[in-house]
């Protein structure tokens, strides 16, 4: 739905009425002017310069790196997280965002469909570690109505997501309505609360509310190269019974209204507005993403039946790259998305397992798999006690390996082909709503014989590696 897609985007409007079980409801909206705002990021420590801008219709919400160079741009889709360790983290190619939560959830809030996002640096500003000042900033820019229409998307059959202590549902409702339990490991600082989200509700009951942690957290979050710009003034901090703050709590039940908003941010994702009952307990950026991915999920099933049934574009002819696109398409610095992907390799559903290609470099190559609740090995791997087999692993290396292979013309739409693993060592459970990040150097490659080291990570931990010898064959051999 973003610029340079104008025609497929009018082509899902038509039938967004009976596809996407979607309703039109009033025009989308953007700001009446930039506004700026200077700050440090919660994790990075980084100073940050930030600002919000206008944009045009069915642009969304895009995150622009000025820093970097040619300013890339990430849109705000859940296709694009890249991580979920304590906050939201975006990426394209080479450049990310992180913490991006906040800053969603305010525009979710106040329903702004469109605007972009500038900032010099990887992270939006913390301010006090509430939406407070993100909300100032939307006053003063106006909020402006827009000639295209907004499409709600409204949830069309019930949706569930359980790990280890944490639930996360959804269920058909006209609005978009949100119900939370918030507690620690230990059931402490129990809260709950359920509130329809309006621009009214959420300025007065979400967007004041802070981040927090608990003391017995800091020091693995220290450890793990997090919250460098944190402190009492952003954050409040929960040290057994009592609460450590610069100032009073907000709330009586501060805690979980900011779990609300991290969950508005992470849903707004799904690229929609979002019409839907919202039911979690000890909800995590990584259970909300995952949900919001579900949800993406359902919203697309009607459209792809359409699709099946329909008589297929002239332009799909078209679609098949020749090797001299495949080979540009895997220049050093390339970045891969799932359409880009399916056209590259052989493999599909259920054993593709690569969603997205996030950096190309020399012999060296990054892919991310979301591991989703209902991919269909979970069914007998194990029942009530879901986990990725490591052979998908090695099989998530092979493949991302063999992409570097695909560079040289010859080989495309060749299939890659296991002759042996090595060194294969399996350190932690991959679960339900984790994110792997597989890493591959291509060690050797001679004819169509290749060998590669590929490191898998769930956040920064290592959770399995292998050295892997494959061959690259004809499809029809």
């Amino acid at each position: 739905m973003f610029g340079g897609q104008s025609q497929r985007y009018a082509c899902q409007e038509a039938w967004a009425g009976a596809l996407l079980r979607a309703v039109t409801v009033l025009q989308q909206q953007t700001l009446g002017q930039a506004v700026r705002y200077a700050g440090v990021g919660l994790h990075s420590g980084n100073r940050v310069n930030m600002a919000f801008l206008p944009a045009p219709a069915n642009t969304g919400i895009r995150f622009r790196r000025i820093d970097l160079e040619d300013k890339p741009e990430i849109e705000a889709r859940v296709d694009n997280v890249a991580q979920t360790n304590r906050s939201t983290t975006l990426g394209k190619g080479n450049a990310k965002v992180q913490t991006v939560e906040h800053v969603l959830a305010t525009f979710a809030g106040f329903g702004i469909d469109n605007a972009i996002v500038e900032l010099d640096a990887n992270e939006p500003p913390i301010t006090d570690g509430s939406a407070r000042y993100y909300c100032k900033m939307i006053e003063e820019a106006g909020i402006v109505p827009q000639g295209e229409q907004r499409t709600t998307y409204r949830v069309s059959e019930p949706l569930e997501l359980q790990a280890k202590d944490s639930l996360v549902s959804v269920f058909p409702h006209e609005g978009l309505k949100i119900s939370c339990t918030s507690s620690d490991n230990e059931g402490r600082f129990s809260q709950f609360l359920s509130v329809e989200i309006t621009p009214e509700t959420w300025k007065r009951d979400l967007a004041h509310a802070r981040t927090f942690c608990f003391f017995d957290e800091i020091e693995y979050l220290i450890k793990n190269g997090l919250i460098k710009g944190g402190s009492l003034e952003n954050a409040v901090v929960i040290r057994d019974d009592a609460v450590l703050t610069t100032e009073p709590l907000r709330y009586p039940d501060e805690f979980v209204r900011h779990k609300i908003l991290d969950m508005l941010g992470d849903l707004s994702l799904l690229g929609y507005p979002l019409a839907g009952h919202v039911v979690a307990v000890r909800p995590s950026h990584t259970m909300n993403c995952e949900l919001a991915r579900m949800i993406s999920a359902q919203m697309r099933k009607p459209l792809v039946a359409m699709q099946t049934f329909a008589p297929p574009p002239s332009s799909r002819m078209q679609e098949v790259p020749s090797p001299a696109e495949i080979q540009a398409m895997l220049g050093s610095g390339s970045s891969l998305d799932i359409h880009q992907l399916m056209k590259i390799l052989p493999h599909r559903y259920p054993f593709l397992m690569v969603d997205r290609v996030t950096r190309i470099e020399g012999n060296k190559i990054t892919g991310l798999k979301n591991v989703a609740a209902n991919e269909p090995y979970f069914q007998g791997h194990f029942p009530n006690h879901p986990i990725m087999p490591g052979v998908l692993q090695l099989e998530g290396i092979a493949q991302v390996a063999g992409i570097l292979m695909l560079r040289q013309a010859e080989n495309v739409g060749k299939l890659a082909y296991f002759m042996s693993a090595e060194s294969v060592k399996w350190r932690k459970p991959v679960v339900p709503g984790d994110t792997l990040r597989i890493e591959v150097e291509l060690l050797k490659s001679r004819g169509k014989i290749g060998k590669a080291k590929g490191i898998c990570y769930v956040g920064e931990e290592a959770v399995s590696e292998a050295e892997v010898t494959f061959m690259l064959v004809d499809r029809n051999a």
